[in-house]
């Protein structure tokens, strides 16, 4: 029988990854969209949206971390 930890890291990694995984889409998405309406507010936006894509990232490097403590222990 496999240890149950190892079904859980890969869990706590595959659920990690799929909130960021939308969240940066839909970021992406939204941000090609608002430069597509207005190019001129580009500089206003570029430092916010990429603030927003590392706080969604760090969801998933948390989640990698989650897991290597959970093989570990």
């Amino acid at each position: 029988m496999p240890e149950l930890k190892f079904i859980a890291a890969g869990l706590a990694m595959g659920l990690g990854a799929i909130g960021p995984g939308i969240g940066l889409g839909i970021a992406v998405s939204r941000a090609m969209e608002a430069v597509g309406r207005n190019p001129e507010a580009y500089r206003t936006m570029f430092v916010p949206y990429i603030l927003g894509l590392a706080f969604t990232e760090a969801v998933a490097i948390y989640s990698v971390v989650i897991a290597f403590i959970l093989i570990g222990s």
